[in-house]
């Protein structure tokens, strides 16, 4: 990390990730329609934290944010000197901006109708009116502002002095900077929860976050995460921040309350930033060295092991009746398909009832196929994104 704040590429000889980390100014601007690029791949997961899409974007992606009134994504494109506008219903790029040069951080008022982009060059932020598109001031703060978040409740705005390893509390409404807190070594990132007034930083070096207490400008808490993370993103109805680790290719997702990592979520390469949507529980991750957006969609409950039990009754007539039993944890799992068969042969699928029972009655024909199978039926149930599945042989009466 350290060479690449200390690297200073010549034109066309630029590394891949030193626009993250170069000094440079701050622009604000506002959306406008321009160029039309992008596609989705989709992805599943078991459980936990899943990535159900892929964006394409422009060259090294970096900041994010989301204008969530709005239901849309901003990236900001380091190599490219643009920002992808990105709508959240379709997870496609909609418009193209050209900004100015090594975009980094990137932030969003949705009350002031502002989008705050930094250049990282002059170690200035200017506020650009949305409605105007025009620079209403220019706010100096620390060496290589990096990454900024924006507390709308408190009219507060926060941005990273990556060089001097401190954070610039700003006054929205004055335009003045009120504040600077001391955090880790080589501050990445920033962002904000709003619901509690917490701000989290993000430190390459220690691989950590550190947790600052908005009304008292002091760090809390420094929570271990994984390696080199540089994006920070906090979603404050779910209670949960993620972390992009920029060298391990994964996002760390925390708890809030507790300061805890709770899940770990593989995405691209090199991810650096990070941003959520609360209304919809979906974060955003910029794969700076993949040129792509990672979407990670909403939790999902992590699959219980399942315990399938079957049987068969034959009655006088040599009816035959296939019975399983579906549990989790001793407790009877209703609704939920279990299928059988000869091996050869489907039988029947019937949905167990509420004692976690299925039953299936087989007359001639079915019942012959199971007796030229030797009486072998197999059970199975396939699970879902709650339950893992199971399968078991129903066993005669006479075994």
């Amino acid at each position: 990390m350290r060479a690449r704040q200390d690297h200073h590429a010549s034109a066309g000889q630029r590394s891949r990730t030193s626009a993250r980390w170069r000094g440079g100014a701050v622009v604000v601007i506002a959306a406008a329609a321009l160029s039309l690029t992008a596609g989705t791949l989709p992805a599943s997961a078991a459980g936990g934290y899943p990535v159900t899409a892929t964006i394409k974007v422009g060259t090294e992606p970096a900041g994010v944010a989301v204008d969530t009134a709005a239901g849309t994504v901003y990236v900001a494109n380091a190599a490219a000197g643009t920002v992808s506008v990105i709508d959240e219903a379709t997870n496609t790029v909609t418009a193209t901006i050209k900004v100015g040069t090594e975009p980094a951080g990137v932030a969003v008022d949705p009350a002031a109708g502002t989008v705050y982009v930094t250049n990282h060059s002059v170690g200035t932020v200017s506020v650009i009116d949305e409605a105007t598109n025009k620079v209403t001031a220019t706010i100096a703060v620390g060496t290589d502002p990096a990454g900024l978040a924006v507390d709308p409740a408190a009219g507060t705005v926060y941005v990273l002095n990556s060089t001097d390893g401190t954070v610039s509390v700003i006054d929205a409404a004055t335009n003045t900077v009120t504040s600077t807190i001391i955090v880790g070594t080589e501050p990445a990132e920033v962002a904000v929860d709003p619901s509690t007034h917490t701000a989290y930083v993000t430190s390459t070096t220690d691989g950590a976050v550190s947790v600052i207490n908005e009304a008292t400008n002091t760090v809390t808490a420094t929570i271990k995460v994984g390696t080199e993370p540089a994006g920070v993103a906090v979603d404050p109805a779910a209670g949960t921040v993620y972390v992009a680790n920029e060298s391990g290719g994964t996002v760390s997702v925390i708890d809030a309350a507790t300061s805890i990592v709770t899940a770990t979520t593989t995405v691209g390469t090199e991810p650096a930033g990070v941003a959520v949507d609360p209304s919809i529980h979906t974060a955003y991750v910029t794969n700076f060295g993949a040129g792509t957006v990672s979407v990670i969609g909403a939790p999902q409950p992590v699959p219980v092991p399942t315990a399938l039990t079957a049987r068969i009754h034959v009655s006088q007539h040599r009816i035959f009746t296939l019975i399983a039993r579906l549990a989790a944890s001793g407790q009877p799992i209703s609704g939920q398909p279990v299928s059988f068969s000869t091996g050869h042969t489907d039988l029947c699928t019937l949905d167990t009832n509420t004692r976690g029972m299925a039953i299936c009655v087989l007359t001639v024909p079915e019942a012959l196929l199971v007796e030229h199978d030797h009486y072998t039926v197999y059970a199975r149930y396939l699970g879902n994104t709650s339950y893992l599945p199971s399968a078991t042989l129903a066993a005669p009466p006479w075994r």
